[in-house]
C-alpha cells in the first residue's frame, strides 16, 4: 500500500478537504464532450497528407485528381496559407505557418504537405492517395551534437545564430547560444577537493496523452471563425490561430472541449488553422482528428539532449563550483526548452560559483513542445547524478549532502533571481524522515537513489465570474482548461470565502467570448492564479451579500459579518440569515448578485520535490524493477490533497517511463519506426510500485491560502533518482536515457570488460 502523508500547516473549512470532483460523473459515465464527440450539421471530415521523408525539397504538389474526386469539397497546400500570400512576413510567423503546412521543404517525417475535406473520412483518405508530390530527398540531421558541427546539413537555410544575445550572420543549426554565470568559476574549482565531470544524453520522448489532437472549425460567411478544440489554453490558441490566419482575434471564438490529457503537448496548435481554411473554402464546418501515428510523428515531443556537467566540493561537503553545457534539440524550428533547463539545473543548491550555458539546436524532427516542467527533468538527470557521485566520493549520506548545500530563502539562482520563502529544506528533511528512507534496503543488485527537483511556477492572467442562485448555490465560470481537477480546486477557494460547501459551487470552463482573458493551463498556475481570481470574485460577492443583508435589516453594512455561511449582526444575535436564505430573497430585495474578477498575480514562488527510488536490477536481462518509491513535495497548501497526490504520483509514473523505456526510434533515413502505443513502451500498472506521497506545506506568503503550483515538479527528479539507484545497484553510472534492459546490460558488460 502507498502511504499518503500530509505534513500540514493552517487548516480551513473547505480548502484542504477532499470533496468529489464536479466533473467526475460526466467523465465516468461518458457524457463529457471531447473534441472527437462534436457533431455539426453539414460537417465535413479533414485529412492531412504528410511527408514520408525527414528532409526533402518539395518540387511540386499536384492536387487536381484529389479535387476532382466526388465528395471532396476542399483541398489546400502550403501555398494556401495566408503567410504565403504576404509580400513580407516576419520569421516567427513564417516558421509558425510552415510548421502547420510545409512550403518549399518538408523538415521532418510527418510534416503536413496538403489537406483535404470531404463528406466522409474514407473519401478524404482516398483523396490523399491521389495527391502527387515530387520530392528531392535531402540528408537529415537527427542528433543534436551532429547538428552543431561545422558543415552539418542545414535544416533551415535562412536561420542565423544568436550568440550570447547578439544576432549574427552565421548560418547554422544553432538557433541560440546563451550563458548564465555568477561568481568565479576557476577559483571555485580550485577550492574543491573532489571534482566530478560527466556527459549525459537523453532521447526524444512524448507526453503520451490518451486523446489525440483534434479540431473542428466553421468559417462563417461574415468572416467570423468558430473553433472547437482540445487545448490547454483557449486564449493562447486564439492568438496563435489569429497570427497564422492573419485575422484579428476578435474574429475568432475558441470553444475548449474536454481534454484527454496534455502535459504541455496541447499548448501548440496543429489542426485548427488547417480546418479553418478548409472550412472557408468549402463553406461548411470541418472536423479533423489525428491518428496515433500522426500524434507521434507530427506533434511536439520533448527534446533529445546532450549535457556536460562538472561540479566540485570540499572534503567537508560544501559545493564550491558547478558548470553545465546543455544542448537541446528544438525539432525543425527554434524554441526548445533549453533556457529553462539552464535556469533549473543548479536551483536546488546554494553555490557561490556557477555557470550554465545553453544551445537551442534545430534538427529534422517535429518541433518540440512543452512536457511537464519543460527542460528541467533533462537538466536534473545530469545535475542530480553528479551531486550523488560527489556524495559517494565524499562518503556522505545523499540527503545530508543535499541539506548541507540546500537552496533556501535568499539563495540566488544561476540566472539571477533570489529565492523567496521556499520549502526545499523541509522536503529534504521529510524525505530523510520517511518510512522508505529509514528502512534498510538489503540484497545484491539492489540500490537506493535520491534526487531533488525544482520548478519555477508562474502566475499570469486569469478571470472568473460568479452568480448567486436562488437555492443558495453559485455558478462559477472560469477560463482555465481543466486537466487535473482545477475546476474543483478553483471552486473550493470560492466556497471557502463564502462559507458554503464545495458541492454548492457549479464550476464550468468558458470559451473566449464568455470569460475574460485567461492565460493557458501550464506552468503550474491554475489553482494558484485562477483560484485567486475566484477568491477575489467571491470576496466581491461576499461584500455585496453583506450589503444586501444590511439593507434588509436596515443596519449599517459594517456591522454585518459572514461567518461559516451565516450572515449575522455583530451585536444583535437575533439578526441572522444563512447564505441560502439570503440567496432566496435577492430578486425581491434589489435583484440578482453577480461579480467578475481578473487578476495577474506575480507571487507564485517556487516548487521543490525530493524523491527516493529503490530498485533491483536483473544482471542477466538488464531489467530494472522499481521496488519502492516515495515522493516528497512542497504544495504550499494542498487545496484538494487527493488531487495533489494524484499529480505527484502521475508525474513520477511519467518519469519512470522516461527513465526506463520511452524513446523515439529513428531509422537511418530519419523516420520514426515505433509510432504506436504497441511499440512506444510506456509503463503500465504492472511496471509500477505503489507510490508513497508526502505533502509538505510551507505556505506561500503571496497567496490567500498559501497555495503553490504542484503539477510539474513531480516529473523533475524521477529519472535522476532511478539512475542513482541503478548506479548503486550495479556499480556503474548510467549516463543516457532510457536505461532500458539493453542499455543496462551494455553497462554491465563494459564494467566486466574493464575488470577482465
Amino acid at each position: 500500500m502507498a502511504s499518503n502523508v500530509v505534513l500540514s500547516t493552517k487548516e480551513f473549512k473547505v480548502v484542504g478537504t477532499r470533496p468529489v470532483r464536479h466533473d467526475g460523473v460526466d467523465k465516468v459515465t461518458g457524457r463529457a464532450k471531447y473534441g472527437g464527440d462534436l457533431q455539426l450539421t453539414g460537417m465535413l471530415y479533414g485529412k492531412v497528407l504528410r511527408s514520408p521523408h525527414a528532409h526533402a525539397r518539395i518540387r511540386s504538389v499536384d492536387t487536381s485528381a484529389a479535387a476532382a474526386l466526388p465528395g471532396v469539397k476542399a483541398v489546400i497546400t502550403g501555398q494556401d496559407m495566408p503567410v504565403a500570400q504576404m509580400a513580407k512576413a516576419d520569421q516567427g510567423s513564417r516558421f509558425a505557418s510552415d510548421n502547420l503546412m510545409a512550403r518549399g521543404k518538408a523538415l521532418y517525417r510527418g510534416h503536413a504537405v496538403a489537406a483535404v475535406a470531404a463528406v466522409s473520412p474514407h473519401i478524404a483518405e482516398t483523396a490523399l492517395s491521389l495527391i502527387k508530390v515530387e520530392y528531392q530527398v535531402l540528408p537529415p540531421v537527427m542528433d543534436v551534437k551532429a547538428a552543431m558541427k561545422e558543415g552539418a546539413p542545414l535544416v533551415l537555410e535562412e536561420l542565423t545564430t544568436t550568440e550570447l544575445g547578439e544576432k549574427t550572420s552565421k548560418h547554422s543549426n544553432i538557433a541560440n547560444h546563451f550563458r548564465y554565470e555568477q561568481g568565479d568559476l576557476a577559483a571555485g574549482f580550485a577550492q574543491a577537493d573532489v571534482v566530478v565531470e560527466r556527459e549525459f544524453t537523453t532521447s526524444t520522448v512524448h507526453q503520451g496523452y490518451i486523446e489525440p489532437q483534434n479540431a473542428s472549425a466553421m468559417w462563417n460567411a461574415d468572416g467570423n471563425i468558430t473553433i472547437w478544440t482540445s487545448t490547454q489554453g483557449s486564449f493562447t490558441a486564439r492568438e496563435a490561430i489569429a497570427k497564422v490566419l492573419a485575422v484579428p482575434v476578435s474574429k475568432i471564438k475558441v470553444i475548449p472541449m474536454e481534454i484527454g490529457g496534455g502535459f504541455g503537448g496541447k499548448i501548440p496548435i496543429y489542426l485548427e488553422p488547417v480546418a479553418a481554411l478548409l472550412s472557408k473554402k468549402a463553406s461548411q464546418p470541418v472536423k479533423m482528428t489525428m491518428s496515433r501515428a500522426e500524434v507521434f510523428e507530427s506533434t511536439g515531443p520533448t527534446s533529445a539532449a546532450y549535457v556536460r556537467l562538472k561540479m566540485g566540493a570540499t572534503r567537508e561537503g560544501r559545493i564550491t563550483a558547478a558548470e553545465a553545457d546543455l544542448a537541446y534539440d528544438a525539432g525543425a524550428y527554434p524554441g526548445s526548452q533549453v533556457v529553462m533547463g539552464a535556469q533549473c539545473v543548479f536551483a536546488p543548491y546554494s553555490i557561490e560559483n556557477m555557470r550554465s550555458e545553453g544551445y537551442d539546436v534545430v534538427v529534422n524532427k517535429p518541433k518540440v513542445a512543452a512536457y511537464r516542467a519543460p527542460g528541467a527533468p533533462i537538466a536534473a538527470f545530469a545535475g542530480e547524478q553528479v551531486v550523488d557521485e560527489l556524495a559517494q566520493k565524499l562518503g556522505l549520506d545523499p540527503i545530508e549532502f543535499r541539506l548541507m548545500n540546500a537552496a533556501k530563502e535568499g539563495t540566488r539562482r544561476v540566472d539571477g533571481p533570489v529565492f523567496p520563502r521556499i520549502g526545499n529544506v523541509e522536503c529534504l528533511e521529510a524525505a530523510r524522515a520517511s518510512d522508505q528512507y529509514r528502512k534498510p534496503l538489503k540484497g545484491k543488485w539492489r540500490g537506493r537513489g535520491v534526487a531533488s527537483g525544482f520548478w519555477f511556477n508562474i502566475g499570469n492572467q486569469s478571470s472568473a465570474c460568479i452568480g448567486v442562485n436562488a437555492d443558495g448555490t453559485i455558478t462559477l465560470v472560469e477560463g482555465s482548461t481543466d486537466i487535473g481537477g482545477t475546476r474543483t480546486s478553483t471552486a473550493m477557494q470560492a466556497a471557502e470565502v463564502l462559507g458554503i460547501r464545495a458541492e454548492d459551487v457549479r464550476p464550468s470552463v468558458g470559451d473566449t467570448d464568455s470569460i475574460g482573458y485567461t492565460f493557458l493551463t501550464g506552468g503550474s498556475r491554475v489553482t494558484y492564479a485562477t483560484g485567486w481570481a475566484a477568491y477575489e470574485c467571491a470576496q466581491d460577492i461576499k461584500r455585496k451579500m453583506i450589503q444586501r443583508a444590511a439593507t434588509i435589516w436596515e443596519v449599517d453594512a459594517k456591522d454585518v459579518d459572514l461567518v461559516d455561511g451565516v450572515f449575522q449582526h455583530k451585536s444583535d444575535p437575533d439578526l441572522k440569515m444563512t447564505f441560502k436564505e439570503l440567496a432566496g430573497q435577492l430578486n425581491s430585495t434589489g435583484g440578482p448578485i453577480t461579480s467578475q474578477a481578473s487578476v495577474d498575480p506575480r507571487g507564485a514562488t517556487n516548487a521543490f520535490s525530493t524523491q527516493i527510488a529503490d530498485v533491483e536490477v536483473d544482471p542477466d536481462t538488464g531489467k530494472v524493477t522499481i521496488l519502492d518509491f516515495t515522493i516528497v513535495q512542497d504544495a504550499g497548501k494542498a487545496v484538494h490533497p487527493s488531487y495533489v497526490e494524484g499529480q505527484m504520483q502521475g508525474g513520477v509514473v511519467q518519469g519512470i517511463g522516461w527513465a526506463l523505456n520511452e524513446e523515439y526510434f529513428f531509422n537511418k533515413d530519419g523516420q520514426m519506426v515505433n509510432s504506436s502505443f504497441l511499440d512506444y513502451r510506456m509503463p503500465t500498472a504492472l511496471d509500477l510500485p505503489m507510490i508513497n506521497t508526502v505533502i509538505v506545506e510551507v505556505a506561500n506568503p503571496n497567496h490567500p491560502y498559501g497555495v503553490r503550483g504542484v503539477g510539474e515538479v513531480p516529473i523533475v527528479p524521477p529519472m535522476a533518482a532511478i539512475a542513482n539507484a541503478v548506479s548503486r545497484a550495479i556499480g556503474v553510472r548510467m549516463t543516457r536515457l532510457p536505461m532500458s534492459p539493453g542499455a543496462v546490460l551494455e553497462a554491465l558488460w563494459a564494467k566486466k570488460g574493464q575488470k577482465g
